[in-house]
């Protein structure tokens, strides 16, 4: 089991501003970019690399 803070995703993207925190979307782009792990189909652990500014660059749009 990988390291790090669960967090479950909306079904949808909801296209708000900034993405939210649990936007499928952001977690995706965390995922390519080796700071967060898919373990379902909606289900992620976000890696405790993942820092404040590499989770707002995910949610940026």
């Amino acid at each position: 089991m990988a390291q790090g803070r669960h967090v479950r995703t909306k079904k949808k993207c909801c296209k708000s501003g900034p993405r939210c925190k649990r936007c499928p979307a952001a977690m995706k782009k965390l995922e390519k970019r080796g700071l967060a792990t898919r373990l379902g189909k909606r289900s992620y652990v976000v890696s405790l690399e993942a820092g404040k500014k590499d989770l707002k660059a995910a949610r940026a749009r």
